[in-house]
This record gives C-alpha cells, sequence and structure tokens, in this order.
C-alpha cells in the first residue's frame, strides 16, 4: 500500500517591520506608512505603530522590490523580484490587475500625471510602458546597459510655454547602472537624448514641480544639476537641423561634426555632506525641499530658494567683494544650482537608512515643519519631523525629532534561535541583542528584552524562564512575569553554542567553544532581604572534550548524551557515570545540529558538508547518508512519536523527511535569506523557523494528504514548464530600440492551448453542420449532427460565441504572447470567426486587438495567400462598418456629456456668482444695509 503524508503548508509571516529589498511610501492622509515586508506589503499606522492591512498574493514567494503610488491617491503600483508587477488598492487591499513583462527583479516604477500610464524598469536593462486603463503592456523600450534605477515622467501638459512639442504622448526619464540618464520621446517611441555626465552609477534622480530642473547623484560626492530647456525640447529634430543651419549660415567648419542642440544641459554641482553612494532624491509634495539619502545614518534635506532669495544672496556676495576691496564683476550674476539649493539640515537615524518618503503635505508654511518617513536596514520605521528654519538669525533653529518609531514586532538582527514552550503556547526568539516572546495564536509579541548575544535558549519547565546561551559564554536566566534579567552566569570561557533541558525537567546541560560540556541542576535560592525563593542553576560536574563542543543532545529516556565536535565527530556517552558508548564518524565538517528520536532508536545529524546522516543508537551503524541541501544544514528536529524530522538550511529552504524511508517528503520554501533556527510542536502540528531575513515563519500540519510518487511528478513538470518558458523567450531575435512588452509565461502557453482547443472543437461542429448542409442539398440521407457536449453544457450555445467566450477569458496582458502560440493553419481558422464576429458586432474592440496582432505576427504569409483575399475584404468592410458605427455612437455620447457640462455650468456658475458677489458687497451697499437694518 502507498504511504500517504500530511501536507505543511505556510500559516503565517511575522516579525518584519520594513525589509531592505524595497522602498517605503506615505499613504495619501500622511498617517500610514506602506513599508515592503519580504514577500508582502504591510500597512502600518504610525502613531499607534500597529499594523492595519497587508498585501499578500496567494502563491507569491517572490519579494517586493519597489512601490510607486498613483496620482488618484488609491492605487499602488508593487514589482516584485520575478519580474511581475501587481496594483494593489489601498480602500480593498486586494490587487486588481497584474502586469508581467520583465525577465528579471522590477527595479524601478513610475505613474504619468493621470495615473493611465505606469512605467516600469527592470535589471533585465528594459523599460515598459504600460496602460494601466487596458492592463496590457505598451511597448518596451531598449537602450540601457544596465539594471535601471530610477523612472519619472515628464507632464507636457503642465507646462505654461506656447510651444512644448511634437511628443503629444510625453516624455519619460529613465536613469541606469550604465551611468547614463536617457530621456524618450513616447510619441515616435525612441531615445530623444542621453545625458552622460556622470562618471559612475545613477541611483536616483528627482524632477522639480515645475519640470525645469533635474537632480540626480549617484557614487560621487556631488549631486548633479541639469536645466530643460522646453522651447529646444518642443522642437522636431528637422526643426532642430533647420535652426543649427540658419545659425551657422555664415562660415560652416566642415572638420567639426553635426550636433544638435540639447533640450537638457548641465546647472552645475550640488554639494552633499554623504560620501556614501546615494539611493534616493525626493521633491518634497511643495517642490520647496529635496531630500537626499545615501546609503549611511543620514538623510540630507535641501532648500530650493526662489528667485528673490538668490538675487539678494548674490547682492551679499557682491557686497563682501566690494568691502574687501575686489572686483565687484569677477562675481557672476548667473544663478548657479549652488545657489538655488542649499542644505537646510542633516537627519541623524540610529541605523543606516534604506528609503524614505516625504508626507503629503503640500503647505510647509502653515504647517511650520516637513514630515518624512525612513525604512531603516535594522528592520525599523522611523518618522521625523524637522522644523522649516526661520529666515531671521535671532530666531534658534530647531534640530529635526524623532516623531515615531515602529521597532517592538521585529528583530533587529538574524533570529538565532528559537524555543517553544511545552504548551506550544509561547515562541522565545533570540538575536544578537534582543529577546522576544510571542503568543503564537495571535502572534504578536508580548515581551521584549535585551540580553547578549545569543546563540541558543530553552524554556525552563513551568514555562514561567527562559535560558539563554550567549557568545562571551554567560548563562542568562530571565523571568517573563516581571520581563527582567534574574541571574547572569560566566559559564564557559567560549562561547555556548548549545544547551538542553534533561528530560528530567531537572536541569540542563550545556556545550561551548572551550571544549567543556557542563551539567547544571536547578534550585531554589532566597536572596537578601526578600522573602520568596527564586529559581537559579547550580554547576554540578563537568565533561572535558578534546575539541570545542557544537551540539549536545539528550536521548529522550536520559540513558545517553550526544556531544558533536569540531573535528567532524559525534561522541555518545551514558548520562549517568560519562562514560563512552560510541563514535559516529562520518561527517566531512562539523556536525552543527542533532537530535535523537523519541523512541532512543535513531540519532539525526546535519553537518556543514550539507548532509544529513542517520544513525542507529544499539551500534552507531550509519542507516543512510542524505545529500540534504545545497548549503550547510544548520538545524535538525525529530516529530514526537514519529521518524519523520525536519532541517533548515543557509539555503534559505526548509525539508520534511521520512526517517524509516530515508526520502524527502516534502520541500518548504518561502524564506528570502539563511534559515538558522528551527522549533517545532510537541507533536509536529506545526513548525516555527527563524532567518536572516529576520522573518518568522509558522508552516501547519494540514489535513491534505500527500503521496511522494505525486510530489516527484510535480516537480518534474515544474522543471519542465520552466525550461519551456525560457526556450520560448525571444533573446537576440532583434536589436531595435522598440519591441513588444509581453513575455511567454506558462499562463500565457495554456491560454494559447485554450484557444486551440476551442477553436477545435467550433470547427469539428462548423464541418458537421456544413457536411449535413451539403448532403441535404444534394438530397441525400443525412443525419443531423450530434451538439458537443461541452457547447451543450454552455447553455447550447453556438460555436463563434463558444471561441469567443474563451478569448475574453484570457487576460489582456496575455493575449499577443497566447497568440503568438497559434499555428498557421489555426491562424486561418482564426479569421474565420474574426470575420463572423464583425458581421455580428461581437466586442469589436477586442476582435480588432486580436486582428491587428495576428496580422502584425504573419503578415507574410497571409499576404502570399490568395485563397484568403476575399475573407480578408469581407473582415475590412465589416470591421470598418462596425468601427464607424461605434465612432458614431462615441462621438454622439460625447456631444451629449459636453452639452450636459456647458447647461450645467449656465445654472450654477450663475449662482454661484451671485452667491460670490453677495458675499463681499461694496462699501456703499454695506452701509445701505446696515440703515436698513436699523430702522
Amino acid at each position: 500500500m502507498v504511504k500517504a503524508y500530511l501536507r505543511y503548508e505556510a500559516q503565517a509571516t511575522f516579525g518584519v517591520i520594513a525589509s531592505s529589498t524595497a522602498n517605503i511610501v506615505y499613504d495619501p492622509t500622511g498617517k500610514i506608512a506602506i513599508a515592503p515586508a519580504l514577500e508582502e506589503v504591510i500597512l502600518w499606522d504610525l502613531k499607534k505603530g500597529v499594523e492595519v492591512g497587508k498585501w499578500r498574493e496567494f502563491g507569491n514567494k517572490s519579494e517586493v522590490t519597489c512601490i510607486a503610488p498613483s496620482p488618484n491617491k488609491k492605487d499602488y503600483a508593487v514589482g516584485y523580484g520575478d519580474g511581475t508587477i501587481r496594483i494593489w488598492n489601498i480602500k480593498s487591499s486586494t490587487s486588481i490587475v497584474t502586469l508581467s513583462g520583465h525577465r528579471a527583479a522590477v527595479t524601478a516604477l513610475a505613474f504619468d500625471h493621470d495615473g493611465t500610464r505606469l512605467a516600469s524598469g527592470s535589471k533585465d536593462t528594459d523599460l515598459i510602458i504600460w496602460d494601466v486603463i487596458s492592463e496590457s503592456g505598451l511597448y518596451r523600450l531598449k537602450g540601457h546597459k544596465d539594471q535601471i534605477t530610477c523612472l519619472a515622467f515628464l507632464n507636457t501638459k503642465d507646462i505654461k510655454e506656447h510651444d512644448v512639442g511634437v511628443s503629444s504622448d510625453g516624455y519619460v526619464l529613465s536613469s541606469s547602472k550604465d551611468t547614463l540618464i536617457k530621456l524618450w520621446d513616447l510619441s515616435a517611441q525612441y531615445c530623444r537624448e542621453t545625458l552622460v555626465g556622470h562618471r559612475s552609477e545613477v541611483w536616483s534622480f528627482a524632477v522639480s514641480k515645475d519640470q525645469k530642473v533635474i537632480i540626480s547623484g549617484g557614487a560621487e560626492a556631488q549631486l548633479k544639476a541639469w536645466k530643460i530647456d522646453w522651447k529646444i525640447l518642443g522642437l522636431s529634430l528637422e526643426a532642430l537641423g533647420d535652426q543649427d543651419k540658419s545659425d551657422d549660415n555664415m562660415q560652416v567648419d566642415v572638420t567639426t561634426p553635426a550636433t544638435l542642440q540639447r533640450a537638457i544641459n548641465s546647472y552645475g554641482q550640488i554639494p552633499r555632506q554623504s560620501r556614501d553612494r546615494l539611493i534616493t532624491i525626493k521633491f518634497h509634495p511643495s517642490g520647496k525641499y529635496l531630500g537626499a539619502q545615501a546609503s549611511d545614518k543620514s538623510v540630507e534635506i535641501y532648500k530650493v530658494r526662489d528667485h528673490e532669495q538668490i538675487r539678494k544672496k548674490i547682492q551679499r556676495r557682491k557686497k563682501r567683494a566690494r568691502e574687501k576691496g575686489k572686483d565687484e564683476s569677477e562675481i557672476s550674476d548667473e544663478i548657479e544650482a549652488e545657489d538655488e539649493f542649499t542644505t537646510e539640515c542633516l537627519v541623524r537615524t540610529p541605523a543606516k537608512v534604506r528609503s524614505f518618503d516625504f508626507a503629503p503635505n503640500v503647505d510647509v508654511e502653515k504647517a511650520g515643519q516637513i514630515q518624512i518617513v525612513t525604512s531603516l536596514n535594522n528592520n525599523t520605521i522611523e518618522a521625523y519631523t524637522i522644523p522649516i528654519s526661520a529666515e531671521k538669525k535671532t530666531e534658534e533653529s530647531q534640530e529635526p525629532s524623532r516623531l515615531y518609531s515602529i521597532d517592538g514586532p521585529g528583530h533587529r538582527s538574524d533570529i538565532r534561535t528559537l524555543a517553544l514552550s511545552s504548551d506550544d503556547e509561547l515562541l522565545a526568539s533570540a538575536s544578537s541583542n534582543l529577546l522576544k516572546i510571542w503568543n503564537m495564536k495571535t502572534r504578536s509579541c508580548i515581551r521584549s528584552i535585551e540580553c547578549g548575544f545569543a546563540l541558543c535558549s530553552a524554556f525552563l519547565p513551568g514555562n514561567k524562564h527562559i535560558i539563554v546561551g550567549t557568545k562571551t559564554g554567560e548563562l542568562e536566566l530571565y523571568d517573563l512575569g516581571s520581563s527582567s534579567l534574574v541571574e547572569s552566569v560566566k559559564a564557559h570561557d567560549g562561547a555556548i553554542y548549545s544547551l538542553q533541558v534533561r528530560p528530567d525537567k531537572r536541569g540542563f546541560c550545556t556545550g561551548s567553544a572551550d571544549k567543556d560540556v557542563k551539567f547544571w541542576d536547578f534550585d531554589m535560592v532566597q536572596d537578601k532581604g526578600s522573602v520568596a525563593k527564586r529559581l537559579t542553576f547550580i554547576h554540578m560536574r563537568t565533561l572535558k572534550m578534546s575539541d570545542e563542543v557544537l551540539c549536545v543532545r539528550y536521548s529522550p529516556d536520559q540513558n545517553l548524551l550526544a556531544v558533536s565536535l569540531l573535528d567532524s565527530t559525534v561522541k555518545v556517552f551514558y548520562h549517568d557515570t560519562l562514560k563512552f558508548f560510541l563514535s559516529l564518524y562520518g561527517h566531512k565538517l562539523p556536525v552543527l545540529s542533532m537530535d535523537i528520536s523519541s523512541d532512543n532508536m535513531l540519532i539525526a545529524t546535519c553537518s556543514a558538508d550539507k548532509n544529513v546522516k542517520l544513525w542507529g543508537l544499539d551500534f552507531g551503524d550509519c542507516h543512510k547518508s542524505l545529500f540534504a541541501h545545497q548549503e550547510s544544514v544548520m538545524s535538525v528536529q525529530f516529530v514526537w512519536g514519529t521518524h519523520y524530522f525536519f532541517t533548515v538550511s543557509k539555503d534559505k529552504t526548509v525539508k520534511y523527511w521520512d526517517g524509516d524511508k530515508f526520502e524527502n517528503i516534502m520541500k518548504l520554501e518561502g524564506h528570502h535569506g539563511e534559515v538558522w533556527a528551527l522549533a517545532v510542536s510537541k507533536h509536529g502540528s506545526f513548525v516555527v523557523t527563524g532567518s536572516h531575513d529576520r522573518s518568522l515563519r509558522i508552516w501547519e500540519k494540514t489535513e491534505e494528504q500527500l503521496f511522494l510518487e505525486e510530489e516527484r511528478e510535480k516537480e518534474l513538470e515544474d522543471l519542465y514548464e520552466n525550461t519551456l518558458v525560457s526556450q520560448l523567450e525571444k533573446t537576440g531575435v532583434d536589436d531595435g530600440e522598440v519591441d513588444s512588452a509581453g513575455k511567454q509565461t506558462m499562463e500565457t502557453l495554456k491560454a494559447g492551448e485554450r484557444l486551440i482547443e476551442a477553436m477545435d472543437i467550433g470547427d469539428e461542429e462548423k464541418n458537421g453542420w456544413l457536411a449535413y448542409e451539403n448532403a441535404k442539398s444534394r438530397g441525400l440521407p443525412g443525419q443531423p449532427p450530434q451538439r458537443h457536449p461541452i457547447l451543450m453544457a454552455m447553455g447550447d450555445i453556438e460555436p463563434d460565441r463558444y471561441v469567443l467566450d474563451v478569448l475574453k477569458k484570457i487576460k489582456a496582458n496575455d493575449i499577443e504572447e497566447a497568440l503568438m502560440i497559434l499555428p498557421f493553419s489555426k491562424v486561418m481558422s482564426l479569421f474565420s470567426y474574426i470575420e463572423s464576429w464583425a458581421k455580428k458586432n461581437w466586442s469589436i474592440i477586442l476582435v480588432s486587438r486580436v486582428l491587428f496582432s495576428v496580422v502584425k505576427t504573419h503578415h507574410n504569409q497571409i499576404v502570399a495567400n490568395r485563397m484568403m483575399r476575399p475573407m480578408l475584404d469581407s473582415i475590412r468592410f465589416h470591421l470598418r462598418t462596425q468601427l464607424q458605427r461605434q465612432k458614431d455612437v462615441m462621438g454622439y455620447n460625447r456631444a451629449a456629456l459636453t452639452y450636459l457640462q456647458r447647461d450645467w455650468k449656465a445654472r450654477n456658475t450663475s449662482d454661484f456668482l451671485d452667491e460670490n458677489t453677495a458675499s463681499k458687497p461694496s462699501d456703499d451697499e454695506k452701509k445701505r444695509k446696515f440703515v436698513q437694518l436699523a430702522s
């Protein structure tokens, strides 16, 4: 009989406040911070310090790499490590659109001014423009040679100058690690200009509110400023060439290369205090301040001076020059970037800043302060207020102050050890300086206690105390009730790598780098000046070893003690006499952890050599050596009452094994960093893992059965699907600047297959009826064909309608890629369906899009095929008729809406004006009214 196991599923992730893979943004109210948390996005209420929402897509394991707010103040574009972009709605906390076109992690996102288009840049060096309304990619722009780091739309509608240009679709600016900033014309879809002023990678840039200045930065010690000349940007390339000719119509130097006038020119440099590479530059929503943040512990705020203040500054400079007796004419009247942008203040943070965002408060003068939120590298969010400096020197300018800090629900560094209480109600997690106690039901942190650099920990009997072994050799005893350190004992001269409470619950043993295994007993002592007794521990005996001790484990019947040493061996001793019993030799590198099964029969050892070995404890023979992980195996633990066990590794995975059949039952993926610690509940109902990514994950046992053969088949299928998709990807096909935005995924392949199946059913049905009609017309006896069961089940529908329904179910973003899969024979069949849909006026917009895509792909074959001409003529005639009808309807509706708008304005504006004039009467009217009232 085939053995069935129960599946473990990821139940919850907690302990992450803000991960360092993406940027943090404010919500429109300025009260909530939207922060990346590995594969989720968490909404934090800054004032209360609590989580108010979570955005998580079921099945997604890729971490968030970029977040961008939409101008509609409801939607947020979130980019992921696998190249997908999801648009989340903040009100409903649901993902409304998924866009997949990138082949690597999304690194930059930007909406245009009205939120209808989205630009995305990626590690695959491509820039894709998406239509958010139709949920599809418009085109892909190629030109950068390295990861795109920042994007911004230039909005031509906001420019007040008359001649803003030929690009009705606007422009996009993109910066990259290839040291270039490019300006893309979206109407003609080409790179208009390339800025080459930087000597190192460009990491970020920002465009001023009036869209006249660009500030960019990278690894250099200064920020670079650029001026946008919209008059030149407004000219077409031909006009630019003509202008150059008219300027130089006197004498043309043949040796100089032809150059066009540049629309973006260097404006100067702005010094910055930090010497580290820049990460983020942002303008304040008011446009009066600029923030720049490097990979150190500070955020620099610059003030943007207006022209009046700059003029005064130049006058003062000249005055000083006169006083010093220098020539006044030496001082230039030209405004430089350094004059316009001056350092306002420096916000210092306790740890390195990952990203920051300005609060969405435009009226800075009224508020009297600027507010920023920062996400730090140590899993913390902090909000700061920066008072605006007074113009007069007499008033003292205040320092920036910390407003809020969210650091409670997570660790500052890697989680090195986990321990579950005996009733599985509480979880203790410890890192380099913090011990946290979590309630397993609510997953909330109920205690935070400062501790040493923890390497191992355990709950003591009664679950009211926790003992922690540290890197410095101290044993620290904590009381949970009072959240206090009860006792700290210098137990060893080296790091305490392992401790375990004895099965009889009367003591515990510790193993250390000082080559000692020490045995301790619990005791009650009475402190001076206190009546009550408290728990303590007394050193009873020591077992000296030949090398550093990495792990100690008791057998559940307390008969044996296993000790793993740095020399890659495991020594087994009798507990009572400490006499040597067995030596387990076989690992190539030290054994980092081990566990003994509840029936005292098996011992599992896991090592830095990536192997797990299972040994019998009767003779010390190795039952099996399993190549378990791709990296060092950090911890192993049996499920009580079984020979199943879990292992965790530096390769970011958790694995579930059968110790009798020596089979891998399940691989649990989800962590984004090395998994250091593991805790299995008493009877295996759940497993908790702690990682370098500072997350704690709970994997819960479900009722769903799992069979090994099915799992292996599924793994092979996944492997095949991945290779299939990678083979279909177009790599190095054309070297043009523009390409289609989509990419082949498993979804597009399946969508194409579904469409082929639907057309097969439809064709079979159509051909059957055609043969029947022909036979009937000839007077031959014929049987009407039997309807296809699927068409009957769908409500006895026509084949045309069925194929259209299948086509409608394909996501808008996947249609083009799904149609690429169709062989030419099926394309011919699709044309016959398109003809009948055009005649019947069904989903004309979708039909037009499908037709355009198919013709573009198979143009040469269609042109060469004369048989298709009548069909194409018919499609053209009917489609144009239907599109004209649609155009007429839309024109009529637009005219009607314009009339309604005019009518509404005519009625309401007069009321408003009457009210306005009544509320602001002239002085004479005031007097007259006053007289009337008095009478």
